[in-house]
């Protein structure tokens, strides 16, 4: 990966240039996170002129190692406020790296009503007006695309809501079976909604690819890794078996399983939307239990989800979603919860932070709990059409409480929380309240540790013992698999196999010539980590915004759990 490509709206123009020695050693996240604290004004309007869509693959992309395609895209988020990067799966970050193309750059702002399309080959970026796709859904997006350009090609692209600047909006991206994947959380396809780009096709036909630095020495470090993954008891057999889903029936015996709008940690209804009540269900429908969200993935948690009929539905069915709605909204039906993700990848906003606010929108009588066909016609009618109840809905959880008035609101930072309650799973609590990004379940898993002993041993949910040191160590590793470009599970074994992280610096001295040594990895989180907090700072952002919502303080069933941690106790989160 050897340029820099910028696209710039006002002038409709592209360039190309070198890689600034300061960023030569920086992938994915710690990439887009440096582009954007380096030419981002904190200060800017998240939707103006000033702000920067940055999109970078992750260092190992476009190898042939295992679990490697990982994307990034930073920009300063209008859900937030903050810094953000969102991570996804899919085709364009292998493209990208086999194009030579470190990071694409978009800034400024178009003249004028016209919306375009952006076409990224070998031979730079060309930029089109576009007509036929302006308020399409993002699968009719990639089948037209596909048509237009082939089968092949990378997509892209935002939904309805993106070109709306719905702050839940995505970008979708296009896997290898033309299915969707998305960068959520944030609201980030606002921000390529206010630069006028629909999509963002990628051909990387007769591209230069990849060259290693020592070809037999990466060949034998991949596959030490990959042996790793396949070896640990989550990434070789739970995740490939029931998928995220798994999380369903252990959380809610920890009691930390969030229900009616974060009411009670355990749900009645928790075994019609387990993992293993979903695969039961795919295999009967011929779906498929096992599928993976980008090329060259051996863990395998997606799945392809069908109707009754046998016809598809949807496909990366995510523990996020099904607690979100099945149990947080108390929609408890695993069909209705697959249309509802359908609908939302199609339209193109956060099944996160859209799940969550419909939880606030019932405590508001909006509709009513358990009403999954209500949610159906909402996101079809409302979201979808943006009608004024549904651009409420579409701009996520914080802004539905302040507009009704309601003060159970379990955001951080405006961001929607997950589906882990912090009162039964504290570790996950402190990674909510100090994220860089708001709440974020995926900026430091500690639900691994706190529950299902990896990493060595059980941090005690319940207890504060450990948990800002776990939270921290964790977030320190998250950035470097974001970096590199790896699936947040291969966390697992890097925690529990001894040979796991040796042979990720052994693959990156091969790639690149280096001689780096585990003390990068952790140099890499903790800069990546400062540089994003300081960018937060500047942008108007205190030690009190990393704090969860007083409601916490209620004693929450079946252990009576409450957040009892400090505002100096959270703090210390930050002395390193």
């Amino acid at each position: 990966m050897d340029k820099i490509v910028r696209v710039n709206m006002s002038d409709l123009s592209s360039s190309t240039e070198g890689v600034p020695p300061e960023w030569a050693g920086l992938g994915g996240r710690a990439l887009t996170s440096a582009v954007v604290a380096k030419e981002v004004i904190p200060s800017c309007h998240p939707l103006g002129k000033n702000n920067k869509l940055v999109f970078a693959p992750g260092l190992l992309s476009g190898t042939t190692a295992a679990n490697t395609g990982r994307f990034s895209v930073g920009a300063k988020s209008p859900l937030t406020g903050t810094i953000k990067e969102s991570n996804a799966g899919g085709t364009a970050a292998q493209m990208f790296a086999r194009l030579g193309i470190k990071a694409l750059i978009i800034e400024g702002l178009p003249k004028g009503d016209a919306w375009y399309g952006l076409y990224v080959s070998k031979d730079g970026v060309s930029i089109a007006e576009e007509t036929e796709l302006i308020g399409k859904g993002n699968f009719a997006v990639v089948a037209s695309l596909e048509q237009r350009f082939g089968k092949k090609t990378g997509v892209l692209t935002i939904g309805t809501a993106g070109e709306m600047r719905m702050l839940s909006a995505n970008i979708s991206v296009k896997d290898s079976d033309s299915k969707l994947r998305s960068h959520g959380r944030g609201g980030l396809g606002a921000v390529m909604g206010s630069k006028k780009i629909k999509f963002i096709a990628i051909d990387d036909s007769d591209a230069s690819g990849v060259r290693l630095a020592d070809p037999e020495k990466f060949k034998e470090a991949a596959r030490t890794f990959a042996k790793a993954l396949i070896s640990h008891h989550a990434t070789g057999e739970g995740l490939p078996t029931y998928g995220t889903a798994e999380m369903v029936n252990i959380v809610n015996a920890a009691g930390g399983l969030p229900t009616r709008n974060f009411t009670y940690g355990q749900f009645e209804g928790h075994e019609k939307i387990s993992g293993e009540t979903l695969r039961e269900t795919i295999i009967e429908r011929g779906g498929k239990p096992k599928h993976g969200c980008q090329a060259g993935c051996i863990i395998q948690c997606s799945q392809v989800y069908n109707d009754k009929d046998g016809n598809y539905v949807t496909s990366g069915f995510e523990y996020e979603t099904i607690e979100t709605l099945g149990a947080n909204a108390c929609i408890g039906d695993l069909d209705q919860i697959a249309q509802a993700d359908y609908i939302m990848d199609d339209i193109g906003v956060d099944s996160i932070e859209t799940a969550v606010a419909f939880g606030v929108a019932m405590e508001a009588g909006v509709l009513a709990f358990g009403d999954g066909p209500g949610v159906l016609k909402m996101l079809r009618d409302e979201i979808g059409a943006g009608t004024p109840l549904g651009r409420i809905l579409g701009s996520g959880a914080g802004n539905v409480g302040k507009l009704y008035g309601i003060t159970r609101v379990p955001v951080v930072k405006n961001q929607a929380i997950p589906a882990y309650d912090p009162r039964s799973i504290k570790g996950i609590g402190i990674t909510y309240a100090t994220s860089t990004m708001g709440a974020d379940h995926t900026a430091g898993y500690a639900v691994g540790t706190n529950l299902m002993g990896v990493g060595g041993g059980v941090v005690d949910p319940l207890k504060k013992d450990g948990q800002v040191e776990l939270s921290r160590h964790l977030q320190i590793i998250t950035v470097m698999l974001d970096s590199i470009g790896l699936c947040l599970f291969v966390g697992f074994p890097c925690a529990d196999i001894p040979t796991c992280v040796p042979a990720l610096i052994d693959m990156l001295n091969a790639r690149f010539g280096l001689e780096l040594t585990p003390d990068w990895i952790g140099g890499l989180g903790v800069n990546t980590l400062k540089t994003e907090r300081a960018f937060n700072t500047a942008a108007g952002f205190t030690n009190h915004h990393d704090r969860l919502p007083e409601f916490f303080e209620e004693p929450l069933l079946p252990h009576n759990a409450v957040w009892d941690f400090t505002g100096d106790e959270i703090d210390e989160f930050w002395n390193f």
